[in-house]
């Protein structure tokens, strides 16, 4: 598992480092020291591989002009044995590095050797991190939103787990508290109108309005009749959840199955209440003298931890809040399961949640910085340039299933990361089925396809793709080659970046752009029927970018068609 970037930038610190130390053994500069040498990507071309700003970070200590100090550290430095090929003092006094040649060819040999391993990288050395996601109200179908969540919270996942963390997924099973109050009242209510008519009961203002209640109610009484119409209230609505709650989460659990994603914990909200987690929590924070008492209700002094106000945890009826649960399931993550890093996503709706969370998780005497909450924005779909919301099938919402039915897996998957977490997502239902190469998912998926076709014609004629170690990889010297392969150099520093910034929408990006290097490299550089020597080593750059469009592809869940 190889970051070649990451080494290389390594080199520059070390040669700085070293040319510093020299300096001030020759009496060139004066004793210093530097904590930390920041080594850059330059945004222009013109300017080489990698810049530093030391010469600017070391101007008081060493009280000479940055550019004089830039090139009295060029003059001390030691390329040997480096990727690095020379340095240059730019502007006024950035220090930029260009590269020679071979490291570029080195990427297709560990490319050719690492394989579906290419890109892994081990920043995370097994930390624990939980990845909590989704988890939906299980009183209804998912919609738009958990789409785009599932989508999101399964790719920072997988980026995660590419960059070495152990990675656990899980959905939080809202089994409990006041929506599930709801859910047996509104259900009741359906229970009743089907049995006795429309008029016997009024429905609740507060009810749960959609389709599957009284989809739910109508199979309870074709499986069960009418033997709960003398029960009374309580005993009604329990019977009703028990049956119609664990349908909703096999429900949703298959329709998260089929958008492919796999939790590998359901975490019940009313397992909090059972164990007695929920209570241990409160004693804790009443023993700590973080709650009190106002208007009959118990509240968190959220505020000691510099949130505006207060929060309910007990309300003035005695059941405890939703934030009241969320706190005992935090401190089960850390306390309990010995989770080293946590994170949550939520829709955009619960921005105020995120500081009132990470002051719980202070007051749990834990590091809040080891909880990370993602917030994503709003999806609007469109459909023949209109804003669509209902599905023309069902003539309800469109939900996750309405949206694998009409797009197909991969295609909502790559685009629900084609933009950050924080942005705005118009969604074009018929972009998204459209085979062409202004569909992104299909343009990228289409230069795999085109790749394993040219592998597949060559083979049929006898000829294999060489080993990278067994070629002269320095024959692959024309531009559209050069760029193509510098960008494959960076995936393994992408997963590090969208690892650490948690924006798997970075891959979404980078694949689109190998996927048109590579086209502009078909279009200039012919394989077949060229020298051998050259045809060897493109043939070694072809495997090495279909194994790259593979491999981000599979981060994503998305597949990688042969044949297209």
């Amino acid at each position: 598992m190889t970051n070649l970037i990451e080494n290389i930038r390594g080199q520059v610190r070390c040669i700085v480092n070293n040319a510093l130390i020299s300096a001030i053994e020759k009496g060139e500069l004066p004793d210093c020291e530097v904590n930390e040498i920041a080594v850059e990507t330059p945004k222009e071309k013109e300017h080489g591989e990698f810049s530093t700003n030391i010469a600017m970070q070391l101007a008081k200590q060493v009280r000479k002009a940055p550019v004089k100090t830039a090139a009295i550290l060029i003059a001390n430095m030691d390329f040997t044995n480096t990727y690095i090929s020379r340095a240059e003092s730019a502007g006024p006094g950035f220090i930029n590095f260009y590269l020679n040649s071979s490291w570029l060819y080195d990427t297709l040999e560990i490319i050719s050797r690492e394989r579906e391993d290419y890109g892994k990288i081990n920043i995370g050395h097994g930390k624990k991190v939980m990845v909590e996601f989704v988890s939906a109200n299980p009183t209804g179908p998912l919609h738009m939103g958990n789409a785009r969540g599932g989508a999101l919270g399964d790719c920072i996942a997988s980026v995660l787990n590419a960059a070495g963390y152990d990675v656990t997924r899980e959905f939080y099973v809202n089994d409990a508290g006041n929506q599930i109050e709801r859910f047996g009242i509104s259900l009741e209510a359906r229970y009743l109108q089907l049995l006795k008519g429309t008029d016997a009961i009024a429905f609740p203002e507060d009810g749960y309005q959609g389709e599957d209640i009284i989809d739910h109610m109508k199979n309870y009484i074709e499986q069960y009749g009418d033997k709960l119409l003398e029960a009374d209230s309580e005993k009604r609505r329990k019977e009703l959840v028990s049956y119609a709650l664990p349908k909703n989460i096999e429900r949703i659990r298959k329709g998260l199955e089929a958008y492919g994603i796999k939790y590998d914990v359901w975490f019940s909200e009313q397992s909090l209440y059972d164990s007695g987690e929920l209570e241990e929590t409160l004693k804790f924070l009443r023993d700590k003298d973080l709650v009190t008492e106002m208007d009959g209700a118990q509240w968190f002094k959220a505020t000691e931890f510099g949130v505006e106000k207060d929060e309910v945890i007990i309300r003035n009826n005695g059941l405890p809040t939703y934030f009241a649960s969320d706190i005992a399931y935090h401190r089960n993550k850390f306390y309990k399961r010995g989770f080293d890093w946590v994170i949550n996503l939520l829709g955009a709706d619960h921005h105020g949640h995120v500081a009132r969370m990470k002051a719980a998780v202070s007051a749990l005497g834990i590091d809040s910085s080891k909880l990370d909450i993602v917030i994503f924005q709003l999806v609007r779909l469109f459909k023949n340039g209109e804003v669509a919301r209902m599905s023309k099938r069902t003539g309800r919402s469109i939900s996750l299933d309405d949206l694998l039915e009409e797009v197909g897996r991969d295609a909502a998957r790559f685009i629900f990361n084609t933009k950050a977490s924080g942005s705005h997502l118009d969604f074009d239902l018929d972009l998204a089925v459209k085979q062409s190469n202004e569909n992104p998912v299909y343009y990228v998926q289409y230069a795999h396809a085109r790749i394993c076709s040219m592998l597949r014609l060559i083979e049929s004629e006898g000829i294999s793709v060489p080993g990278a170690e067994d070629t002269d990889l320095s024959l692959l010297n024309a531009p559209e080659e050069m760029e193509l392969i510098r960008k494959l150099a960076e995936f393994p520093d992408e997963i590090r970046i969208s690892a650490q910034t948690l924006e798997p929408s970075r891959l979404t990006r980078y694949v689109t752009d190998v996927a048109s290097l590579f086209h502009s490299f078909y279009n200039a550089c012919r394989v077949k029927g060229e020298e051998e020597s050259i045809m060897k080593a493109r043939l070694v750059l072809v495997s090495a970018t279909q194994i790259v469009i593979k491999n981000v592809l599979s981060i994503l869940s998305i597949s990688a068609p042969e044949r297209m």
